[in-house]
């Protein structure tokens, strides 16, 4: 519930498939009035209904998040539904899977227009209709790879890497402002969505998460912790947390560890079928839901995700640990003494 007693005005973006399905879903179980935004219809209908079924109340609104006026018209409509918007998440990306210098300067620009100008795209339609009530959360997605960045993914990585200093700087702004609008980022690790299956590549095999993936549930409560606290930054996972700490201690080591590992770490062992559909220009027409192909071997947890989220009760865990040892080295000390 918002502060006035009411449901929650919440958009999200890439609501139609993977995290953004799954974040869907999770406000949907607070009861929220929830707009959708992506650009297949079908697909955000039945995110509708599973939001519905949950106890939310939907409103399906497609677009594409790199057109800067449809998603103003569409923070319009949704505020002509429900009211005041009080959270906008920003999940929608696109990517390639190739080399640089294999990939067409059109393709790059769509995919870059997508992940980082849809998140800025996003924040500006928020930021219009937030800041003169001085209320609201805007989360935007990241990554792991916002960063340190990986081969293969130049385009999501650069993008990435783009929306982690487009968040300094806005936060900057605000606090400038004496705003109490607040922005989040959550860094998230490979995750078990469909991602793989529609991203535009040109390699052999099918792709696959370059480390080992979680379920996008677990993405969804990071991002509905971020909208309802004060956090700058969420991180998610402890391949997150060991990436972006590997390259502030060893960026250079990483280039080349990469270089050795990186194609092939993202490529399963099966070939690509021919005539794949990629959605980065037109959404595929397969209602693929939240899950990937992944399900047995991604994770359904992650403790430093929970260590994160509950910092108190990390800390007074901590404590007591170290009290502990340090009576049990006291006893020691004595009875040798003895």
């Amino acid at each position: 519930m918002a502060k006035n007693g009411k449901p929650e005005v919440v958009i999200i973006t890439g609501a139609s498939a993977g995290v953004g399905r799954a974040v869907a879903r999770r406000f949907a179980k607070d009861g929220a009035r929830i707009a959708l935004i992506a650009r297949g219809r079908d697909k955000l209908e039945s995110t509708a209904r599973e939001v519905e079924e949950l106890g939310g109340e939907a409103l399906v609104l497609p677009c594409d998040v790199a057109d800067h006026e449809a998603v103003d018209a569409a923070a319009e409509e949704a505020e002509d539904r429900f009211g005041p918007i009080d959270i906008w998440i920003n999940v929608a990306f696109a990517g390639v899977m190739a080399r640089f210098i294999d990939i067409t300067p059109e393709d790059y620009k769509r995919a870059t227009e997508v992940t980082y100008l849809g998140q800025t795209n996003g924040a500006r339609a928020a930021l219009k209709r937030m800041l003169p009530r001085d209320r609201g959360h805007i989360v935007l997605t990241g990554s792991a790879l916002a960063y340190r960045g990986i081969p293969l993914q130049s385009p999501y990585c650069g993008a990435k890497h783009a929306i982690q200093g487009f968040q300094d700087s806005l936060r900057s702004e605000l606090f400038h402002a004496k705003s109490r609008v607040h922005v989040a980022m959550v860094q998230l690790p490979g995750v078990n969505t469909p991602q793989f299956d529609w991203m535009k590549t040109d390699m052999p095999c099918k792709l696959k998460p370059a480390s080992p993936p979680y379920q996008p549930e677990v993405a969804a409560e990071a991002i509905h912790f971020a909208a309802h606290h004060r956090r700058k930054q969420i991180m998610v996972g402890g391949s997150t947390v060991m990436a972006i700490w590997g390259d502030r201690l060893a960026s250079g080591l990483l280039d080349r560890y990469l270089g050795a590992t990186g194609f092939a770490g993202q490529q399963a062992d099966e070939p690509i079928e021919p005539g794949r559909p990629n959605n980065l220009w037109e959404p595929v027409d397969r209602d693929y839901g939240a899950h990937g192909r992944f399900d047995a071997v991604s994770r359904t947890a992650s403790f430093q995700l929970w260590a994160n989220l509950h910092r108190g009760l990390t800390a007074a865990g901590v404590g007591l640990l170290a009290a502990a040892g340090a009576g049990a080295c006291a006893l020691t000390r004595r009875r040798k003494a003895a």
